[in-house]
């Protein structure tokens, strides 16, 4: 199924009732994305594409137990909303959300490692695992399954690569941005660990950007491990 999200993945939209949120939403569920329910404080009674609004992410568990969010508030509200995930214990938090501010997104990042919670973000295009489940802004049609699993610090370059391994009938396992904030959850490292223990994925491509050392991070991470193959 790829990693962190397939078919099975129950899933919720914090900030529904936005803009972007409520667009994003009806691509998602036209993908085939299982999204249960939005949350959006004060609207909660409401529906969207079906879907009912809830003004807490603890309603929205009570009612369905989701093990995924993606979220869509703005940037000065978004520390809130993930902080409200992560204590109603869901296990994969999306944060499209971008320019939050970096010590809200440092304190995200830290809570969520404390509780093994998956960040994805922020400022990221999201997730992908073709054929199954879509949580992100990304163009689901230069996706396609397959065995190759793609991670990328550029959404554009992202794009780029998934069209070029469509176009070779390659695809991917999964797909996703680690985000282009200066803080963000998963990056490169954590992606190539999920990665080693997915059946599905046989190869991984790692786009990098400039600015920051995540890609050298990565680099001796990689060369350690391939010495202590060696002992």
């Amino acid at each position: 199924m790829g990693i962190l999200i397939g078919a099975s993945t129950r899933a919720i939209v914090q900030g529904v009732t936005g803009k972007q949120g409520s667009y994003q939403t009806k691509l998602m569920l036209d993908y085939g994305t299982k999204i249960l329910a939005g949350v959006s404080p004060g609207k909660g009674g409401n529906t969207i594409e079906g879907l009912p609004v809830f003004d807490t992410v603890e309603e929205a568990v009570d009612s369905y137990s989701p093990d995924a969010s993606i979220v869509f508030v703005p940037a000065n509200y978004a520390q809130d909303a993930v902080i409200e995930a992560i204590a109603n214990k869901i296990k994969t938090i999306v944060v499209i959300t971008e320019h939050i501010p970096i010590k809200d997104s440092i304190n995200m990042v830290s809570n969520a490692a404390q509780s093994h919670i998956s960040i994805i973000g922020p400022n990221t295009p999201g997730i992908i695992t073709p054929g199954e489940c879509k949580l992100g802004i990304m163009p689901a049609n230069i996706f396609s399954p397959g065995a190759v699993g793609l991670v990328s610090r550029s959404g554009t370059l992202a794009y780029e690569i998934a069209a070029g391994l469509k176009a070779k009938s390659l695809g991917e396992s999964t797909c996703f941005g680690v985000g282009g904030d200066p803080v963000v959850g998963l990056n490169f490292i954590d992606a190539l660990k999920l990665f080693k223990e997915d059946a599905k994925t046989r190869a991984v491509v790692l786009i990098g950007e400039i600015g920051g050392n995540m890609e050298e991070q990565t680099a001796e991470y990689l060369l350690d491990i391939s010495i202590l193959s060696l002992l």
